[in-house]
């Protein structure tokens, strides 16, 4: 997914051009590629901080596009039957999904093991 035009948070500083040709390019745009799954080294957590004490699965370590990691969470949220999100590098999965999580994981070739308690 592009950027609007006018996604005016986004452009440090920029306020106006008189250029009819500029294009502001935003910083660190296209620049992470996604790595093969097999390169991937995810850690898969349980995480209740800040969540009014319910209890997500945290995977963790995502190298890749906010379209590829979507992907991912959504697959995972699918074989769980479960809702969560997917963004800034991070997928939650709702509920204690460790086990179901890491086989998912493991079985579709990425670099994948617990973490924390």
């Amino acid at each position: 997914m592009g950027r609007k035009d006018n996604d005016w948070k986004k452009r440090d500083g920029v306020v106006y051009s008189t250029s009819s040709d500029f294009s502001y390019q935003y910083e660190g745009e296209d620049s992470v590629e996604t790595l093969p799954p097999s390169q991937q080294r995810l850690k898969v957590l349980l995480d209740k901080k800040a969540r009014a004490g319910k209890q997500v699965t945290l995977i963790d370590g995502f190298v890749g596009t906010e379209e590829d990691l979507k992907e991912l969470g959504k697959l995972l949220k699918s074989k769980c039957g479960v809702g969560g999100t997917a963004k800034d590098g991070e997928i939650l999965i709702q509920g204690d999904h460790r086990d179901k999580v890491l086989q998912v994981l493991t079985q579709a070739g990425y670099g994948a093991k617990k973490a924390g308690g």
